[in-house]
Parts: structure tokens; sequence; C-alpha cells
């Protein structure tokens, strides 16, 4: 299905982009928008989606240069328009919903400053009038206290409801295309469900046509009418959602739709052996903030909480943005106080043990981040990062710990790697060596908080597999924290599902997916998203 559409209204045609050094980031790439269409720009990290998308607004690094090829928006080749003219297309004609929308939303601006900003740029309507307006919009993208969180700044609010106040920020300005990169990445599966349904819910009220950019062949099925897969910047495949994902052509394409997750046999039993660490009852308060602008009330985080891991144990915690998984995480390994209840290892209290004690009980317990970039310093070089905890333990030599660092490296598939910095790895290379910095000094007990969810499904699917023949081989317990139910499959022998602070089911893999018990659990698993491509897209 690679026919081409009489009048598109977005036409990138034979675009050939290079970076610094002639490094080739798009080569000959073709596609379409039509009116009304959602098109998924898929591929790995890497692959040029986001740049294929961002030269429609000529919103390029300055050193990276169109060799070949023209974008053409309306029959008009964007490198030609003045300045003027691409101020006017950007936001007007054309909006972008960014990745992350705690980056793009102003931290120092109010939600209603800069809902306005752009209506009173491209609509030139009054102060009052761009109120009501942004109130409207925020109503229709299911935000409680419109009026409110006029005045309200983006840190107050959750991934997901700052990533609707995106929606709403571009949509409020009716445009004729709308560009959305990775615009759910970091949401939870409902959040996700939610701000997709919503998106295309409003593009379909207004008539726009959506290019949507994801590494998640599950949206692209559940939401978009055509597919352009991309490979390290060349086109290897495009046609409808249902062609391409139930016939691939592409030895690519297969190896992406074989990298989504999926349930794997169960593993050996776990020993019924006393529990390596246990919560009884555990509670997490975080204080209520007061100040001159705003204040928060206390907020009961986790509530009442007993949760025991086994040795060897995988025990994964999902639930939504705000269920209070990381809390617990955290709270177990000693990282936050507790409001009440008790943490156990190895059957002994730790409140109140001795020093030796809670010494041993910290130097077993390792955590691993959900953002390896942030938790990683940049001006360590890999193999001091890894080898860090080490100078915690029992006294090894240097050779010692060069050669254990080495070990851990070539587990983990980077043997070679220990004289690099942090920004010179990918994404997924960064994730590998957070996790060998967890594991390099053979803890008892690891909290995994959300390790993948940053990552596109190749990446994904390797980073998996790695923690559970580590896991295998090392036998240590894990407390694998995540929002996606397909990816916790793959690592667990047993699922808890909280919300609100609460455990409110828990269970076997099988047990959980097979026979959900609350209505909660089902949600979930409803909203993880499927290569069932439905009715509506397939004819």
């Amino acid at each position: 299905m690679n026919e081409t559409i009489a009048n598109p209204l977005l036409s990138v045609r034979g675009l050939t982009m290079e970076g610094p050094g002639g490094l080739r980031i798009l080569d000959d790439v073709s596609f379409d928008v039509g009116a009304g269409e959602i098109v998924a720009l898929v591929g790995e990290s890497g692959s040029g989606k986001t740049m294929a998308a961002r030269s429609a607004l000529r919103l390029v690094p300055p050193q990276v240069r169109r060799i070949a090829g023209e974008v053409l928006f309306e029959g008009r080749d964007v490198d030609g328009l003045s300045t003027e003219a691409m101020r006017r297309l950007r936001g007007g004609s054309i909006g972008m919903i960014f990745q992350e929308p705690m980056v793009s939303l102003n931290p120092a601006m109010t939600i209603g400053a800069q809902l306005a900003e752009g209506l009173m740029l491209h609509r030139k309507v009054t102060a009052a009038e761009a109120d009501r307006l942004a109130c409207a919009m925020l109503a229709r993208v299911q935000i409680k206290d419109p009026k409110g969180c006029l005045s309200a700044y983006p840190h107050q609010f959750s991934g997901g409801m700052r990533q609707r106040i995106m929606l709403a920020s571009v949509m409020l300005l009716k445009p004729k295309l709308l560009i959305a990169d990775e615009p759910t990445t970091a949401l939870d599966t409902l959040s996700q469900r939610e701000v997709l349904r919503l998106m295309v819910e409003l593009t379909r009220t207004e008539g726009t046509a959506v290019l949507l950019i994801t590494h998640n062949l599950g949206l692209v099925a559940q939401y978009a009418h055509k597919v352009v897969v991309l490979q390290r910047g060349r086109l290897v495949e495009r046609g409808g959602v249902a062609e391409v994902l139930t016939r691939p052509r592409q030895a690519y394409t297969r190896a992406l739709l074989d990298a989504l997750p999926r349930r794997e046999d169960s593993r050996a039993p776990v020993p019924d052996a006393p529990a390596l660490i246990e919560a009884r009852e555990v509670s997490v308060r975080f204080p209520g903030s007061g100040g001159m602008f705003s204040s928060t009330p206390p907020k009961l985080a986790v509530d009442g909480v007993s949760l025991a891991v086994r040795p060897g144990e995988a025990v994964a915690v999902v639930g939504g943005s705000g269920s209070g998984k990381t809390t617990l995480g955290r709270a177990m390994i000693g990282l936050l106080p507790l409001a009440s209840g008790e943490v156990a290892f190895r059957g002994e209290p730790m409140a109140g043990a001795e020093r030796a004690r809670q010494r041993d009980f910290r130097l077993n317990c390792q955590l691993v981040f959900q953002d390896p970039y942030s938790s990683l310093d940049p001006r360590q070089r890999i193999g001091d990062i890894i080898a860090e905890p080490l100078a915690h333990g029992p006294g090894l030599s240097r050779a010692e710990r060069r050669e254990r660092v080495e070990a851990i490296l070539a587990e983990v598939g980077l043997a070679g790697f220990a004289e690099r910095f942090p920004h010179a790895l990918s994404g997924g290379q960064r994730q590998r060596v957070a996790i060998a910095r967890a594991v390099v000094r053979n803890p008892a007990f690891v909290v995994a908080d959300e390790p993948v969810s940053a990552l596109d499904m190749t990446i994904q699917k390797q980073v998996l597999e790695l923690f559970r023949r580590l896991q295998d081989r090392h036998g240590f317990a894990c407390l694998f924290i995540s929002h996606d139910m397909a990816a916790v499959s793959q690592v667990a022998d047993r699922i808890v599902v909280m919300k609100d602070g609460r455990i409110v089911e828990q269970g076997s893999v099988a047990e959980i997916f097979d026979r959900p018990q609350h209505a909660y659990t089902r949600a979930l698993l409803e909203a993880t998203p499927s290569l069932a491509v439905p009715q509506a897209l397939s004819a």
C-alpha cells in the first residue's frame, strides 16, 4: 500500500540530511500525510524519525543540513519560506507535541500564560477571550479544574496531566497538522490510552492530520492508519497498518514486531523460603508545603502495605502514576522514612537494628533508576561508575576491582567500554551500565524502578532478557517496578497491583493476566497496547 496521495497535506520527497562529518542522518526518505490521516513514523532510537518530522518545521540543529529532497506543506517547500512565514506556520498550521512535557512547558510561567501566548500571537484575541478558550480546551482534555489550572505551574501536575496540557495548548490553535513526538513514552498505560484517545478525538473533530512518532508498534496498531518504518535514516517499509503489521515484507520490520513484550514460559518455582525482605504495614507520608503562591496538603503515598520478597524471587509492582509503587520500593531499601510500619531484612526489623546490621542491609540493597542518564555521573568514566559500589565492601585491591568491573561489563554486553563516558553511550547502553553498577557486588536485593520505560522496543527486549539472565545467574531477589504490564510478564514470578497507595491485588503472572479479580487490574490489562488492529483501521 505504497500509493501516493493526490493532494497530500505534508509531502516528504527524497529527503536526505547530513550532520557533522558527513554523517548521513536521513537518506532518500519519502512519505505523505493526507488531511485527516494518522501516519506513524516508527523505528529504533537513532533511526531519524524525529529529524524527519522536525524538518517540516525547520526545527533541526544548525549543524544538520538538507543536501537533497524537499518537504512540502500544502504544496510549498518549507525551506523556501521566509522567517515570518515560518513563524506563522509553526503553531498556527503545524502544531507539535514534544516527548517530555516538563521540558517543553516553561516552569516559570503559569499554564494560563502559556496557553494564551499562542492564541494572542496567531489568533489576535484579547486576554479575556484567550482565558475563555483555554478553559474550554482544558475541560475538553479532562482537566478537573480548568479555571484553577490557569493560575497553576507545570510542576504542580503529574506527567499525564502535563501531556494533556501540552495537547490543549497545541489544539487551541486548530492546526492542520499535528506532529506528536513520542507523546506517551513516560506515561503509565492508563494515562497513555487517555492521552491518545483525546488526541484522536480532538484531531477528528477539527479534521487535523497527525504524524505520530513512536517506537511502540502496539500504539501504531491501535491508533494509526498508515505506518512508515525507518532504519538508520533509510525508509525500509511503508503502507497501511494492517498490511505492514500482519504481513511485513522486511526483516527489520519483523524484528521490531518480534521485540514486542510477550509472556514468557514460567520459570522454575522459587523455593518456598523465608522472606529475604519484608514490608510490614508500611506507610509513607509526604508532608505538605505552604507558600505565598501555592500550598499542597500532606499526602499518604503508601498506606499500610505488607509485601514479602523471597531470595531469588522477582516481584513486579505495577500501577498507574501516583499509585505509590516507586515510593514503596524506595522505602523498602531505606531511602525514604516510614510514617508507620517496619521493614525487616532476613527476619530482623531494621529500625533500631545495630549499626553493623544496618550497614549490611544497605550494602545488600541496590537500585536501578528509571533514567540512567541523570543517575550516571557525566564526569566519570564507565569503569569508575561501576567500581564505586566496590569501595564500600570487603577490601579489594585495585587489580581485583578492575577485574570485577571488566567481568560484569562483559556480562552486560559492554566489554571494552570501561574508558568511555556516559554521553558517548546510547540509552540502552546507559541502562546496561546502571544494571551493571547495581549487581557488581552481588547484592541480595535489587529494586528496578521503571528500567525500560524510556527505551525503544528492541532495546527494551534486550534489557529485559539481560535482567532475567543476570537474576538467574546471580540469584538476587528483585522488586521490578513498572507501569507496563507486558514488560513485567517477561521477568516476574509474582505481580502486585497498587492503586492509591494500597495493594488491590496480587498473584502469579498467570493469575493476574488470565483471572484478574479487581476492576483496576482489568483496566490496566485492557489499556496495554497490542498488535490487534481495530476493525475500523483494517477495513
